[in-house]
């Protein structure tokens, strides 16, 4: 029974359950409804396991189907890496690269140079640099590489972690000079904060880092960017909980003041993450390899 199996009618019910209906399926697929129609009948037919269950309105996956599609997507994309490094991976480093990355100081000037620096050595490859800020799924959204802070969640991909980043809780003198300085973080509720994606901050208190205090920020300004963060403080408009390295010389000069001395923000991760694929093209591997370096250097 297996052996008569074809491979692309399960390529279609996997495309079937991934968007939902046989219409989007067959627009991928540049075929008509009625020839996935009968794929996936063919398919069903051939191992006697009714894999989906249609009326005029609704698909929904029996879990038979449910089953066989989870397992079946795993294995296709395998299939799917294992050709592109058949044909793609040549003795030249080459090709389309695409990239998501956090904005901020961190991807537009450290990120972002590390990938002209990469590009200049390699000049046969193209990048295609995304700096959105949500939470990217890199195979639906068709990302070769994401670069994210903080704790990664989804365990179906490789996490490198590349460094560690200080986080730093500042006001301008002349915010302090009006609304005063907080002693516990407790007393961000009463200030005027300006927040990026992150509404919980959480410390830790210096002498005891095992006493652990969160407190949900309702900010002034709420803004993903993290140059525009820093102009709010540096304007006196609130307090921003910030990386220390994107406005280290403004603390240097005096123009921003760390607050909450006997409190700290716990160090967040920055990663890179990626397929884990056993085969992975050249130019990502290279790639891969590069940032790896380079971060290192960065902290030596």
């Amino acid at each position: 029974m297996l052996n008569n199996i074809n491979l692309a009618d399960i390529r279609s019910f996997v495309l079937v359950a991934q968007l939902g209906n046989f219409t989007k399926a067959a627009e991928a697929l540049g075929v008509s409804r009625s020839h996935v129609s009968r794929q996936i009948t063919a398919l069903e037919n051939k191992i006697s396991v009714k894999l989906l269950t249609r009326t005029t309105r609704t698909l929904k996956l029996t879990v038979a189907g449910e089953q066989l599609f989870k397992q079946c997507e795993s294995a296709l994309q395998n299939i799917d890496q294992a050709l592109i490094a058949a044909v793609d991976d040549t003795q030249q480093t080459r090709g389309l690269i695409r990239i998501n990355c956090v904005g901020g100081y961190i991807g537009e000037e450290i990120v972002a140079r590390y990938i002209s620096e990469f590009m200049a050595l390699y000049p046969q490859i193209k990048v295609e640099l995304d700096f959105s800020s949500h939470r990217v799924d890199l195979i639906n959204d068709e990302f070769d590489i994401a670069f994210r802070m903080g704790d990664i969640e989804d365990l179906g991909f490789v996490a490198k972690k590349l460094m560690d980043i200080n986080i730093v809780t500042l006001a301008s003198p002349a915010y302090i000079n009006n609304y005063g300085s907080p002693i516990h973080p407790q007393e961000l509720a009463l200030h005027r904060c300006l927040t990026g994606s992150v509404k919980r901050w959480s410390f830790n208190r210096v002498a005891n880092p095992e006493q652990h205090c969160d407190i949900n920020i309702t900010g002034q300004l709420i803004c993903k960017n993290g140059h525009a963060l820093l102009q709010g403080a540096l304007a006196g408009s609130g307090i921003i909980r910030v990386p220390k390295m994107y406005c280290e010389e403004e603390i240097e000069k005096g123009a921003l003041i760390e607050l909450l001395p006997e409190w700290h923000v716990p160090l967040v991760a920055f990663s890179a993450i990626y397929h884990s694929d056993k085969y992975r093209p050249k130019r990502l591997r290279e790639f891969i390899d590069f940032i790896k370096n380079r971060f290192e250097e960065h902290l030596q």
